[in-house]
């Protein structure tokens, strides 16, 4: 894809999961990548496998270390990295923030670093896996809910503010992957997710195609559109259906 040859890119939270297919696809379209994790081994062995660099580290701090590692300039990032903390109002303050911090503040903090040289030159990507949980919801993790519902907040902004400047932005918006975080929502996630759930690669393949058709909303799974369609034309009966998932949710669990 001439889009990505060559294109120097940073994918954060690609230690596994979606991130290591992102890594590896870009990798493999041509890209110069950064891998960024905060497990350094996993940074490590994944950036050796595609012939990258790994910047270990917090993502909210990775764009510095990584535009040096890339030559001086970026020119894809992909805010992938998350967390999803289960529980409702009751969960700890420190869940709320690391939600807050790592699924919001740090897509902010490196769009707040890349726009200056990305608005200069006319030309900018920034890629943002948000989560079906970002248009719809979770049962099961407030937390996770609304910090995915304004990471696409904060890419609908990115792109309607910057678009006619060059600036492409993509919401990546699956719903289960088959990844370590599916795996620790537990019994939640077997109920709700697992049984749809696509490996990380469909998702690298739904971002591609996305990025050649220059879409903003990414969908791996396309019966989002659907669900998302339903609960802004007739938001009680999404609800009501919604709360009967909880219910099988609360049942299968006691």
């Amino acid at each position: 894809m001439d889009t990505v040859r060559g294109a120097r890119t940073v994918v954060t939270g690609a230690g596994g999961g979606i991130g290591a297919a992102l890594a590896r696809r870009f990798a493999a379209e041509g890209a110069r990548v950064v891998v960024n994790d905060l497990d350094a081994a996993k940074a490590k062995a994944v950036a050796e496998e595609i012939g990258a660099v790994a910047v270990p580290g917090d993502a909210s701090r990775v764009v510095p270390e990584a535009r040096a590692a890339l030559g001086g300039a970026v020119d894809i990032y992909c805010a992938n990295a998350g967390v999803a903390p289960i529980g409702g109002p009751e969960a700890d303050e420190e869940l709320w923030a690391d939600a807050w911090d790592v699924n919001v503040m740090a897509h902010v903090r490196a769009a707040r670093e890349l726009l200056p040289e990305w608005l200069e030159r006319g030309s900018g990507r920034f890629v943002a896996t948000v989560s079906a949980a970002g248009l719809l919801t979770m049962v099961g993790s407030a937390p996770y809910s609304v910090s995915k519902h304004a990471a696409f907040a904060f890419a609908e902004w990115l792109s309607t503010t910057y678009r006619h400047r060059g600036v492409s932005v993509h919401a990546i918006c699956p719903q289960g992957v088959r990844t370590d975080m599916l795996r620790a929502t537990g019994s939640i996630g077997e109920l709700v997710l697992v049984p749809s759930a696509i490996e990380p690669e469909r998702v690298a393949d739904a971002l591609f195609e996305g990025i050649e058709r220059d879409r903003f909303l990414i969908l791996p799974h396309p019966e989002v559109a659907e669900h998302y369609a339903a609960r802004a034309t007739d938001p009680d009966r999404w609800l009501e259906r919604m709360n009967h998932i909880q219910r099988k949710v609360e049942k299968a669990t006691g």
